[in-house]
């Protein structure tokens, strides 16, 4: 197949819309189920892409969660803990978790409310048990280089039969230079062929040079999700997983605030308090993250006054104040930040170090990167300069 029609392009009012090969050759995919549109192609070439380095780097399973084209969480398949289970709302679940089904759940997880109708890339051939978890969530599609027999029953029947499914090929390789057009006008410019390895965070440049092969993973996730992600862009990352990621800012510290406030509720969501909220029967997944977003946020005690909590819960929950709330962020450690470009200010990492982070890595090169290795040295932290800036438009 050299072309394939899409339904409309960005909008519905964007006509005629394809996706085709220049050169003539057939497309590096199939469509197994559904009729994927213009940006859930854009979503999946993205999300491919980023998982396939994830797995090239790391050596494990990877999965992404993507939404209008940047990721909601990408995730590495190391083990789930019970609290994550619980979290993720895959407790429940009867089946046997396999290194893929791990990494979905933790990218779908890390940012529920975000993920909320995402579009799915996962690095190895999907099987059951990962199926069964994108079965139960609200998700547009998904792309894998391959299915296992029952995984593609399991999904074909998603949505009433209309769920989307490709296969790509995983030997594809794109050419090396790509190009776009805007406002009629092509752009060209070589790929972004960057290899992210150990060897890449190997200039440490604070006081603490003690990087861990843990925090090696978490930064190779970090950088690779950035690289695909709209910048500005960072992104924290903890135990193989984002677990906040801010796109798409003007300015690099309301990246790393917006990021942070999502590192923040995924580790808030591991409190007692959370864990235990008495929801009713009748109230699902969507609508418990939603409320359990709200219990965390500071519009709590006015949906308490309210009475809001009477369609929700079975009994008033405690509030959750303020000074417990920092109280449990101050446990949080060992977190791994990432940044797309250097860090101008050291109040990147004064807002970085609120949300547990003790490895940085960045490409340096601001006027005052020794204001930023000073403030990374009072906290302890260990910070390694790239030399290489990740942008992606």
């Amino acid at each position: 197949m050299t072309e394939l029609e899409l339904k409309y392009g960005c909008n519905p009012n964007q006509k005629p819309s394809r996706i085709y090969m220049e050169d003539g050759s057939d497309l590096p995919i199939t469509v197994l189920n559904g009729k994927p549109g213009y940006i859930n192609f854009l979503d999946a070439f993205n999300g491919w892409q980023l998982v396939k380095e994830l797995k090239k780097a790391t050596g494990l399973p990877a999965a992404t969660s993507f939404k209008h084209v940047s990721p909601a969480g990408a995730a590495v398949g190391q083990p789930l803990s019970d609290v994550e289970r619980k979290i993720y709302w895959v407790d429940d679940m009867d089946i046997e978790f396999t290194p893929l089904a791990n990494a979905y759940a933790r990218a779908r997880g890390a940012d529920r409310m975000s993920s909320f109708g995402d579009f799915i890339a996962l690095s190895d051939v999907c099987d059951a048990a990962t199926a069964s978890i994108i079965k139960r969530e609200v998700s547009d599609g998904v792309i894998a280089p391959g299915y296992e027999p029952e995984a593609l029953e399991i999904l074909k029947a998603k949505k009433k039969g209309n769920y989307n499914v490709i296969q790509i090929d995983e030997n594809y390789v794109p050419k090396a230079l790509e190009r776009k057009e805007v406002y009629g006008i092509t752009f060209e410019q070589g790929r972004n062929e960057l290899v992210i390895d150990d060897d890449f965070f190997a200039n440490i440049v604070t006081e603490n040079k003690e990087l861990p092969d843990q925090a090696k993973i978490d930064l190779a996730i970090s950088m690779i999700t950035l690289k695909y992600t709209q910048s500005n862009s960072v992104c924290y990352v903890k135990g193989g997983q984002a677990i906040g990621i801010g796109a798409g800012q003007q300015s690099r510290i309301h990246c790393t605030r917006l990021a942070g406030q999502k590192a923040d509720n995924w580790w808030l969501r591991q409190n007692p308090k959370v864990l235990n909220l008495p929801f009713k029967d009748s109230i699902g997944r969507a609508d418990r993250d939603n409320a359990i977003d709200l219990y965390i946020g500071e519009e709590y005690m006015d949906l308490l006054a309210d009475g809001v909590w009477e369609n929700t819960f079975t009994e008033k929950p405690e509030v959750f104040t303020a000074e417990e709330k920092r109280a449990w962020l101050d446990q949080n450690t060992d977190v791994a930040l990432g940044s797309d470009a250097f860090f101008p200010f050291g109040d990147n990492i004064e807002r970085a170090h609120k949300s547990g982070v003790k490895y940085v890595a960045e490409p340096g090169g601001s006027i005052r990167d020794d204001h930023v290795i000073a403030t990374c040295n009072k906290y302890g932290m260990v910070m390694s300069f790239t030399g290489l800036r990740l942008f992606h438009h």
